[in-house]
């Protein structure tokens, strides 16, 4: 069988960037064919050069920080490294297509989504104002958005992130490119809109024909999607080749790490512990450390001219729960479904109706200067560890900072405490006289966690504090997170929407939908045998890692997601529970 020619071909493509020490290449030497109605997915960690791969082939790199130094792009005949200013316009949307990672910093706010799908129409074609718009409307049909003729008058604030990155998909493809560049499309998206969205992609690519670059750090999206897949690694190739091969015959030691640290959904089907849990004995009594009970949080909306309330956000609605020492309790749903909220409540970070005990004090109503003793209890480690730290301040003293202010420390034994804490978390001694910028992501969030450990905390609120971690590091820090509850006895409220990690590190499981519970188990009985629509949902939702498993079709929404906006007069029913079996609860 011969190959099909290549509609785009890349050679010995260098990308380098300025430093104060000279030029350094960020892609080196990389080469690549892409045949048309073909998936090619890059995939690596961050820094591998993914993106700047992209980049490069659109000449959207930021000059003249960043240039190509060297090497060619083919297509058509014609090499897009050297044509020029106007003839690379008309080839970026017309012939080559990018949608970009998150949609919101991509939209104008200010301007309509119809004159936004319209200026991109009549940018590459002279069409009537009444031909574009109704261009602009079969665009939004074609992308499945409902009441698409309403979407057109609507700004990008009012859409939902997966709306939205349909928007992006229909401007992509409003000249049927040849070639669609998609930069990490999917990965500030819940999983099931995710698997939406992919799914949109699957289905256009097949309607006309369009090749795909696929770029993503995310191995069960390569299974998904690719036919070819080419792994980068520090600007350089590591491997390539036919999607199964990779995955089936990986050659290189570094894809084969790669793909070892991905989180395999079902992997821990018939254990009940987690993934690195010690084993306790069954007379270990387990101290309650969190007691939870019809916590509610909701949230005023003001409008109209003197800003009264005539709206309410019921971000959590009437939840309850324990939280017991040496015990990981996960609560896993969508953006939006008061997952982080809860975890803030905990804290008395957000006003709440309700009662919070921690470690037996109750905390509704508490001022500041009461809280303090109570957050010796209870610490918390944010998603984004770049920006809890205050870059100003050396990380050693950033983790010192808790310990000064509840005076438990002071010279050398307040140094000796942050040394011995940089040990426990894998960082060296030395590291502690830098400041945050100078660390890598996984670093900074060792650092994060070496904080909140420094009050020898009874629980740890973990919010998303993996889900911005490449795969590696994520399994490294998710790992270092169960040798300290082995270690200490710590209590985790775990917060996050990826299945495949709460499965690995999770006691008991709370799948929270629109502020309240539908499904509450052990972590085997919620993975193992779930019940209520949404946890089938959200688990099916998630990308196996698997190019040999028949690619599933999945199920646009034809609507829009609920909301936990309601007016003012509104009064949420009580929510009931069946039990079936041995405190599996689910939602009636």
């Amino acid at each position: 069988m011969s190959t099909p020619p290549a509609l785009l071909s890349v050679r010995n493509l260098t990308t380098t960037v300025a430093t104060p020490n000279g030029d350094r290449a960020v892609v080196n030497d990389l080469s690549f064919d892409l045949a048309a109605g073909e998936t090619l997915c890059i995939a690596g960690e961050s820094g591998s050069g993914k993106s700047m791969t992209a980049l490069s082939l659109m000449q959207l790199l930021p000059k003249p920080m960043a240039r190509v130094a060297a090497g060619s792009a083919l297509f058509k005949n014609r090499d897009l490294f050297t044509l020029p200013k106007e003839a690379m316009r008309q080839v970026r949307g017309n012939d080559i297509a990018m949608i970009f990672q998150e949609p919101m910093t991509s939209l104008n706010p200010v301007l309509t989504i119809g004159r936004q799908l319209i200026e991109t129409i009549t940018a590459h074609a002279s069409v009537s104002a009444a031909a574009a718009q109704q261009r602009a409307l079969q665009l939004l049909d074609q992308v499945q958005i409902p009441e698409a003729a309403r979407r057109l008058s609507q700004y990008p604030y009012e859409l939902s992130g997966g709306m939205r990155q349909r928007v992006m998909i229909a401007m992509a493809l409003s000249q049927s490119p040849d070639i669609l560049i998609a930069d990490e499309p999917t990965t500030a998206l819940d999983v099931t809109v995710q698997a939406q969205i992919l799914s949109l992609i699957r289905d256009l690519q097949s309607e006309i024909g369009t090749a795909v670059i696929l770029i993503t750090h995310d191995m069960g999206v390569v299974a998904e999607m690719a036919d070819r897949v080419l792994i980068m690694k520090d600007g350089q190739q590591i491997e390539a080749g036919p999607v199964r091969e990779i995955f089936a015959r990986p050659s290189a030691a570094y894809t084969r790490a790669l793909l070892a640290a991905v989180p395999r959904l079902g992997e821990m089907t018939g254990t009940t512990a987690p993934k690195r849990a010690i084993p306790t004995p069954p007379e270990t009594v387990r101290r309650e450390v969190v007691e939870v009970d019809n916590l509610t949080v909701r949230f005023d909306i003001r409008a109209g001219l003197f800003g009264r309330v005539d709206r309410r956000v019921h971000a959590v609605e009437g939840i309850g729960f324990k939280l017991f020492s040496g015990e990981t309790l996960s609560l896993v749903g969508e953006s939006g479904c008061g997952k982080s909220t809860t975890g803030k409540a905990l804290l008395n970070l957000v006003p709440f109706g309700g009662h919070v005990r921690i470690a037996g004090n109750h905390t509704q109503g508490l001022r500041p200067d009461q809280m303090k003793p109570v957050r010796r209890d209870i610490q918390m480690i944010f998603q984004d560890p770049f920006a809890s730290l205050d870059p100003r301040m050396r990380v050693g003293d950033l983790v010192a900072e808790p310990l000064r202010i509840h005076k438990l420390a002071t010279g050398s034994e307040l140094t000796d405490r942050v040394a011995y804490l940089f040990d426990r978390v894998g960082l060296s001694r030395d590291q502690m006289e830098r400041y945050p910028h100078e660390f890598s992501g996984g670093q900074r969030q060792r650092v994060c966690i070496a904080r909140a450990l420094s009050l020898s905390p009874k629980v740890i609120v973990a919010d998303e504090s993996v889900s911005a971690l490449d795969v590696s590091i994520q399994s490294q820090v998710l790992d270092l997170l169960q040798d300290i509850q082995n270690e200490t006895g710590v209590a985790y409220l775990f917060i996050s929407h990826d299945m495949g990690v709460v499965e690995q590190i999770s006691h008991r499981v709370a799948v929270m939908y629109l502020g309240r519970f539908v499904e509450v188990g052990t972590r085997a009985q919620v993975f193992d045998n779930p019940q209520h629509p949404y946890t089938r949902a959200l688990i099916d939702a998630v990308p196996v890692p698997d190019p040999t498993r028949e690619r599933r079709p999945f199920v646009l929404t034809a609507e829009e997601p609920a909301s936990a906006v309601h007016p003012l007069s509104y009064q949420p029913a009580p929510m009931t529970y069946r039990d079936v079996g041995d405190g599996h609860l689910v939602a009636e």
